[in-house]
């Protein structure tokens, strides 16, 4: 590696030392932005024990700028086809050794921990030193007292103020990434609770026909070969779940080769990963296994999990150890979980760009939920946004593909009985074809959902929001997506865009039709279904853990636990990439790159009238993805931060305070709502250059019913994706290409007509414990619904 480097960029052999001064403990830097909000005086219940291990404390490092900027140089080269380095991958010790430190800047400050009582665990190439101690060690070392906080009724630990290093050693510390147990939430929402009725339940057999997965199957591309590692803070509560899922929806016959194991990676350098259990992440990591198999039956699932400590979630212990622990690290891994980026502080933001920096230097493609919160990933698990426009720092990076959510638009359209059959196939399939697509969003902020319920606007006194109706919508979900805001800098007010915040500058490949001149990082990038039932439709998922809100999955699977969330898109977004790596024969790293350039030609300047989901079963079938034109991902929201109020008790959240910007609507090409949309499974995979061009499979797609066909070794499929297209398919973008209801309509009506036309998975009237499910209040959100929220209800 080194020799091509050289070649490529000219590396420098040394790196220069930063920390130039003695140590001097009376001489002290502060780490800004290092403090939880919720540390205050209201929530302190006083000072932990002296003895409470803190384990496995992450202290983010600096690189010498030019190290930094050489390493970023080097990582374009690995993505540009043209440069002698083009997928020359690095291992962990050529990054290390290439692009890490001053070997004496390390030791100083190794040394400096171990005479405060740490101990060393590792020092990671992607900067990292991971160290543990105790709560004394933390407070006599870092300035900082740990005390026990109650949140909403739960316990956690925090330091109470900002940590402070001698400033010697400053010039080599972003920060600690972490000095509380506050954890990342997982990207899942359950359905809410229903009136009797039946809703299109989403099965493996309909994801594989709406987002056209059939002729890959077809062509002997279901994941053969390939591994996809999904991480987690929890095992799974049951792996008989994983197999019966496949059993009953028919993968198992069809793709016997498809295989689940549980790992906890072993350590690197003396990191150790404990076996977490089963705890309240155990419904993420069995959506994750099961829905990543679905997309890539024939794929081997890992789900790699690490247990959490008092500092670090252990989904980023796993995703290190793997990174770290062998020369070939996995190829795709899907991360379910998210934060906010005013919350996590510049220290973890930086932790986490370098992570996912040194898995696509490695070749790791890393894909990433969005989150389940409109613009308001400081706001998760509310019931108004009030901290303002934020996106989760789990997701904005460069160096990930950030993956939002939709929901199917047939409903509001009133063309439910064009896209599914009244009967379901043998694995429970009834999608006849591509189902327009809306953005995922439960809120009254969303103007569809106002608009259905016969209101002219969303905000204001006489809006939807204030409304008797629309009081019972006032809830932040919604698939998000919006601006990097502060993943640098450190806010005034916590959870704030403010202060002196920056987002990650714009990558070069982010330049489509859509996407703003604002100058830093966007997501999503791509989106796919992830709605929990506010249309009628949902994930049906094995999830027997019944303690915590599931079924026991002993009968039909629409008695089985139903879920959204961008966290169920993700890892079918890996599961496509894991199809590309197959037919190409390789890994690709960070796809991002890719995907744009292949939306830029088929959007042009100005977006392709032809691919916009509104059109439904008349979209080209040429189309790899599918333009999301209609509705937006708004939320309400209360007070004076990106919230526009002109009258009432509740607003809606707008780029500006003084008149109605929704944060954010769909646009044609790139938006925040979906990203560049979402995708046809066939035309991206055929997309990614091949080893071997004469096995190009030459048909077009056809959707089907039937979502497991035995997958042959023949490289051609024979059927087409859509009905000729007729002449609406050149129509232009707008709302009037896809029938509305207006705002005369009666739902009632509507509601009948589509309950007893598309029997989907029918629910029967007698409620299950999916539908009265209460998860763990620390993750897992479940709208509660009210009475008056039955009539938008009943016509699912």
């Amino acid at each position: 590696m080194a020799a091509a480097y050289e070649q490529g960029v000219g590396a420098t052999n040394q790196a220069r030392p930063l920390i130039t001064q003695k140590i001097d403990e009376s001489a002290l830097f502060t780490l800004e932005g290092s403090t939880r909000p919720e540390a205050n005086s209201a929530n302190d219940r006083g000072p932990v024990p002296d003895d409470l291990p803190m384990q496995h404390i992450l202290l983010q490092l600096r690189r010498p700028p030019q190290r930094e900027q050489a390493l970023e140089r080097f990582i374009n080269e690995l993505y540009d086809p043209k440069s002698p380095n083009y997928h020359h991958w690095l291992t962990a010790q050529e990054l290390q050794d290439e692009f890490g430190l001053a070997s004496q800047d390390i030791t100083q400050i190794s040394e400096w921990l171990q005479q405060q009582g740490f101990a060393v665990n590792a020092v990671y190439p992607s900067a990292v030193i991971d160290f543990s101690g105790t709560a004394r060690s933390v407070g006599q070392s870092f300035h900082t007292a740990i005390h026990y906080l109650n949140v909403n009724g739960l316990q956690h630990i925090s330091n109470m103020s900002d940590p402070q290093i001698p400033a010697a050693l400053a010039p080599a510390v972003v920060g600690i990434v972490s000095l509380n147990n506050f954890k990342p939430h997982a990207m899942h929402l359950t359905i809410p609770a229903y009136a009797a009725g039946s809703d299109q339940l989403v099965a493996p057999a309909d994801l594989a026909t709406i987002y056209n997965f059939n002729p890959l199957f077809q062509a002997g591309y279901s994941g053969q070969g390939q591994t996809i590692v999904v991480v987690e803070d929890s095992d799974l509560y049951s792996s008989a779940d994983w197999s019966t899922f496949r059993s009953e929806f028919g993968l198992t016959n069809a793709y016997p080769q498809g295989s689940m194991t549980q790992e906890h990676p072993a350590p690197s350098g003396g990191s150790s990963c404990t076996d977490p259990g089963v705890n309240a992440d155990d419904a993420e990591a069995a959506i994750d296994v099961e829905w990543a198999s679905a997309g890539a039956p024939s794929a081997a699932i890992v789900l790699a999990s690490c247990a959490d400590t008092s500092a670090t979630f252990g989904g980023f212990l796993a995703l290190q150890n793997l990174l770290n622990g062998s020369s070939t690290p996995p190829a795709i891994v899907s991360v379910s979980y998210g934060e906010s980026e005013s919350l996590l502080g510049a220290a973890a933001n930086s932790y986490i760009n370098g992570l996912y920096q040194q898995a696509a230097s490695e070749g790791v493609s890393v894909f990433v939920a969005a989150g389940d919160e409109g613009a308001a990933s400081s706001d998760a698990d509310k019931s108004s946004a009030t901290h303002g426009i934020t996106v989760s720092g789990f997701a904005t990076t460069q160096y990930n593909v950030a993956v939002g959510g939709t929901d199917f638009g047939d409903t509001y359209a009133g063309s439910t009985k064009t896209y599914w059959s009244s009967t379901n196939s043998s694995t429970y399939g009834s999608a006849l074809s591509y189902v327009p697509e809306i953005p995922w969003n439960d809120s009254c902020a969303s103007e569809l959902i106002s608009t259905y319920e016969g209101f002219n606007t969303t905000y204001g006194s006489s809006g939807f929001c204030n409304s008797s109706t629309g009081r019972d919508f006032q809830e932040v979900v919604a698939g998000s997506g919006g601006p990097s805001g502060c993943a640098t800098g450190s806010p005034s007010t916590s959870g704030v865009v403010s202060g002196s915040c920056a987002g990650y500058p714009k990558p070069a490949w982010q330049s489509v039709a859509g996407n703003p001149a604002d100058g830093v990082r966007d997501i999503p990038d791509v989106s796919m279904f992830a709605a929990n039932g506010m249309w009628g439709h949902y994930y049906v998922v094995c999830y027997s853990d019944t303690s915590r809100g599931g079924a026991t999955c002993s009968g039909a699977p629409d008695t089985w636990s139903g879920f959204g969330g961008t966290s169920v898109a993700t890892p079918e977004m890996a599961a496509i990439q894991a199809l590309a790596n197959q037919r190409s024969g390789s890994r690709q790293g960070n796809p991002d790159s890719i995907y744009y350039a292949l939306a830029a030609d088929e959007y042009g300047p100005s977006g392709d009238a032809s691919c916009n989901s509104s059109l439904g079963n008349a979209e080209s079938s040429s189309c790899i993805f599918n333009d999301v034109t209609l509705g937006d991902m708004d939320v309400n929201c209360s007070g004076s931060d990106n919230c526009y109020d002109p009258s009432g008790s509740r607003g809606v959240l707008s780029s500006s305070n003084s008149a109605y910007q929704a944060a954010f609507g769909t646009t044609t090409g790139w938006d925040f709502a979906t990203g560049i949309g979402t995708v046809n499974a066939y035309n991206l995979v055929m997309s990614f250059s091949s080893t071997d061009p004469s096995s190009t499979p030459t048909a077009t797609a056809t959707p089907t019913s039937t979502p497991s066909a035995t997958p042959t070794s023949t490289a051609t499929a024979t059927a087409t994706k859509t009905a000729t297209p007729t002449a609406t398919a050149t129509a232009s973008p707008t709302e009037t290409a896809t029938p509305t209801l207006t705002p005369t309509a009666t739902p009632t009506a509507t509601a009948t007509a589509t309950s007893t036309a598309t029997a989907t998975l029918t629910r029967t009237p007698t409620p299950t414990a999916t539908r009265t499910a209460t998860p763990t209040p620390t993750r897992t959100r479940t709208p509660t619904p009210t009475p008056t929220r039955t009539p938008f209800r009943f016509f699912l």
